[in-house]
């Protein structure tokens, strides 16, 4: 990849279904104050992760990123639970994308003539072709497809500002203001409604590690990532936080078209928004940019999911036969192993479909808070190592913000949302249902990752009889790219601090 492939990953590349569709869910069931509370209490985990994940990353940049470091910081039974649970994820999250595309299509006047059968076909095909050109066909195809993301997005914020101040038509000929924070409310349901918008928040975040995978793609790993991982803030606070303000503030979360919120792209905020102004065409912009989006998760899938499957297999916990990597550098059997998947889509053409779906859902919702608290880990154990073995952080090509203390709040924060949806689990919007097997439907359908992950580590440890290294006997060595003393770290830092006032601005924001 070249570093602007990485920097668009980065920024644009997990903006997807869960920004454009599932934030109406999240407005129904949060409320507008809710939603930002979610998100900002995700963004913060997510600006710790990034951050420990780029330190690791650039001194280790290594074949399957945050898995290989699982495995050798951690517990390689927890590696191996982590690599499968990682795998599971991107793999039933494929289907489920591709769906999102034909609904989306199917949406289009004149498109419903067309069997969701056939849309689906268009695009698992679409997925496969551009797979065929490896690693250069992804990142080109992140590249153009975030830039267009990021531009309907920043459209989108600017019209909306327009019509909250009354400058469109319609509902927005007047001005709007805070209206709908007052009636009817800030909150849709209270403290339950903020604990129910964290999975949605954190399924539209899903993916901001890749940045991990990608690293190992890239020519300079050293001088990439750190901007990739800068821009991750950027991201969160400018695209995600303003974008959900601007929704909050221009539709009340008791709007009817929020109330079918999983039933296709006509309930987008984006798309509602659009069509009460008036704005004909605006919609239809929107809804072509969820099917490019639903396209780039789709391609971001098989990405993930290939080259942890090949990391895994590298390291004795998957078949041998995903060793193999072609001469364009493909995982080949990996990606065809995922893209196996994609088929299962069909199931929503009979009627079992919306049920078959749900379940995959359930086993993909908690798996990247999993992840992310596994990252935060793996920062906290490799520091103590570091540390251990007589080795000082003035080495580090890259330090993370927040040091430990930031991978340990990234860490808490994860525990916290995973609670909370624990929670919501038990005691759910509108009440848990009477019947006692209803009700464990309904908790297994929002919390049925955490079994399947247990059960993974479980399953390794029984066979491999893993247990965790003591801090002095992990290695440091294997796969580490930087070797500088702290001397000339140093040196090199104060260089860097004799730079012009403004150039050392844009280093922090923006730059390695």
């Amino acid at each position: 990849m070249k570093p602007r492939h990485l920097q668009m990953i980065a920024v644009g590349g997990s903006i997807g279904t869960g920004l454009f569709i599932g934030s109406g869910q999240a407005l129904r069931n949060g409320g507008p104050a809710g939603i930002l509370i979610a998100w900002a209490i995700i963004g913060v985990m997510l600006i710790n992760v990034t951050q420990a994940l780029g330190e690791m990353c650039i001194l280790y940049p290594v074949s399957g990123g945050f898995y290989t470091l699982a495995v050798r910081f951690l517990d390689p039974g927890m590696g191996m639970a982590l690599g499968w649970n990682y795998f599971a994820q991107w793999a039933v999250v494929l289907p489920l994308e591709i769906t999102a595309a034909g609904i989306t299509v199917q949406y289009w006047e004149g498109a419903q003539q067309v069997p969701i059968a056939a849309w689906i076909t268009i695009f698992w095909f679409a997925i496969i072709a551009i797979n065929v050109f490896g690693t250069l066909g992804y990142a080109e195809e992140e590249f153009w497809s975030s830039c267009l993301k990021l531009a309907v997005v920043v459209i989108f914020i600017i019209i909306g500002i327009v019509l909250n101040v009354g400058g469109g038509k319609g509902l927005y000929s007047e001005y709007v203001g805070g209206r709908y924070w007052q009636d009817p409310g800030a909150f849709a349901n209270g403290f339950k409604g903020v604990c129910a918008v964290f999975v949605t928040a954190a399924f539209s975040f899903a993916g901001t590690e890749l940045v991990g995978l990608a690293a190992t793609e890239t020519p300079n790993p050293r001088k990439t990532l750190p901007s990739a991982v800068k821009n991750t803030f950027w991201r969160i606070t400018l695209i995600y936080m303003t974008s959900l303000c601007i929704i909050g503030l221009n539709l009340p979360f008791n709007q009817e078209r929020l109330l079918g919120g999983s039933d296709g792209a006509g309930t987008s905020p984006f798309v509602i928004m659009a069509n009460l102004a008036g704005l004909n065409g605006l919609d239809h912009l929107i809804n072509i940019t969820i099917c490019i989006s639903v396209l780039s998760i789709g391609l971001s899938c098989v990405y993930a999911g290939s080259r942890v499957l090949t990391a895994m297999a590298e390291t004795g916990f998957a078949p041998k036969v995903f060793t193999y990597v072609d001469k364009s550098g493909r995982p080949l059997w990996s990606v065809i192993l995922v893209l196996m998947f994609g088929p299962i889509a069909y199931v929503n053409v009979v009627s079992a479909g919306d049920t078959v779906f749900n379940w995959l859902l359930a086993l993909s919702g908690l798996s990247t808070l999993f992840t992310w608290g596994s990252i935060c880990m793996c920062h906290i154990r490799f520091r103590k190592a570091w540390r251990v073995q007589g080795h000082h952080v003035d080495e580090l090509p890259y330090r993370a913000i927040g040091g430990v203390v930031g991978s340990w709040i990234g860490f808490i924060l994860v525990c916290l949302v995973l609670i909370a949806n624990f929670y919501i689990a038990i005691f759910p919007l509108g009440g848990a249902p009477e019947d006692p097997g209803a009700r464990a439907e309904a908790f297994f359908l929002s919390y049925l990752a955490a079994p399947v992950f247990l059960a993974f580590w479980l399953g390794c440890f029984l066979i491999k009889r893993t247990t965790p290294l003591k801090a002095h006997q992990i290695d440091l060595d294997t796969g580490r790219k930087a070797w500088f003393t702290a001397e000339e770290m140093n040196q090199y830092r104060a260089e860097r601090r004799a730079a012009p006032f403004y150039i050392r601005m844009y280093r922090i924001l923006f730059s390695s």
